[in-house]
């Protein structure tokens, strides 16, 4: 059994944050993620696109971002789960919680604090048949490590950003890229779409518009995928992966079934004090969370973070005040017993 103060479900960006928050308060934190490595959203979906208005950072890539956060909270030592999702919670007593994961990991803590982003992702899949006979056998719905492709042929579908993304970036990577889209036009950035054109232009990339992949086949490997083009005949492509870039859908999962006060598939919370939910000592900060004026932006996660982390310090240690010093001022004591701290200041007579 996993114990700690505070569970966080989601390990995105408002999910690491919280774990800062917290410690600078003396808690511990243990984190689940149904992903495979931390960062959320930014991790799996853009790793390598910038985000713009994180304070501070005029441009930081997403990756980028999660590689800091790691690195601010790693000396609060957070746990993980990964690769799990949580699946029911029970109230052990008046001072914990257990939640139990799809595999069986148990965890006890005294607050639960879901930061799941916009919830579980599921890949919007093509329709055709025997699709799952390929899945991560060259049939991938996202690209997790670029260098799998090196010197492959690689086949992407789709008309959006991730598509364009991922198209220019595997076009230095792959022996071949192929970007298929239904429609001529594509919904991505300006300068995405610019530079398509011109590595097609240049034979980087061979774009087929408008046409769809019919079908996939190999001998327990993707090996080519079947094209319909507008007013032409199908035709096969030899391939060594098939990537279908059409968007994720959001989904609660079992969080849906915990008894929350869900709205428009987000789930409501207190924010005029510390965004706890309809169950008491269950949170919810970041996108997956809705109020009045809500607004779904990493820094307002990372405040809704900070009050939430409050609100577990007072729910944890009632009757204690707690003095908010800044950190500037206090310094940051790490669980690992480093210690970050501004330089004193010097003191000395001036003749």
């Amino acid at each position: 059994m996993i114990t700690t103060d505070i569970l966080i479900i989601g390990a995105g960006p408002t999910g690491l944050f919280a774990v800062f928050e917290a410690g600078l308060l003396k808690m511990k934190c243990h984190i689940i993620d149904a992903l495979p490595q931390p960062g959320g959203q930014l991790a799996e979906l853009y790793p390598k696109k910038p985000i713009f208005d994180i304070p501070g950072y005029p441009s930081v890539n997403a990756g980028e971002l999660v590689d800091n956060l790691m690195e601010q909270i790693k000396q609060f030592q957070p746990g993980f789960t990964l690769g799990e999702t949580a699946v029911s919670y029970t109230k052990v007593d008046d001072e914990w919680f257990e939640v139990v994961t799809n595999k069986g990991t148990v965890h006890r803590c005294k607050a639960i604090a879901i930061a799941g982003g916009l919830g579980t992702f599921e890949p919007r899949k093509p329709t055709f048949e025997n699709l799952a006979d390929y899945e991560e056998k060259g049939l991938e719905y996202f690209v997790k490590e670029p260098e799998h492709f090196r010197n492959k042929k690689v086949v992407i579908a789709g008309g959006g950003d991730s598509a364009l993304d991922w198209s220019i970036f595997l076009s230095n990577v792959a022996s071949e890229v192929t970007l298929i889209h239904r429609r001529n036009e594509f919904r991505g950035a300006l300068d995405s779409v610019e530079k398509v054109q011109d590595l097609k232009n240049a034979g980087k990339i061979k774009l087929i518009t408008p046409a769809e992949v019919t079908g996939v086949s190999g001998d327990g490997k993707v090996e080519a995928i079947t094209v319909q083009k507008d007013g032409e005949d199908a035709f096969e492509i030899e391939t060594d992966y098939f990537i279908p870039l059409f968007g994720l859908t959001p989904k609660l999962g079992e969080i849906g079934n915990w008894g929350l006060n869900i709205e428009k598939n987000a789930i409501v919370v207190n924010n005029a004090l510390d965004y706890q939910t309809n169950i008491d000592g269950i949170y919810a900060i970041g996108d997956i969370n809705t109020y009045p004026g809500k607004l779904k932006l990493i820094l307002c996660g990372f405040h809704e973070a900070t009050l939430m982390c409050q609100s577990v310090y007072n729910r944890l240690n009632p009757g204690k005040k707690f003095v908010l010093k800044y950190t500037t001022v206090s310094g940051v004591d790490g669980f690992d017993g480093s210690r970050k701290e501004a330089e004193k200041a010097v003191v000395k007579k001036i003749d």
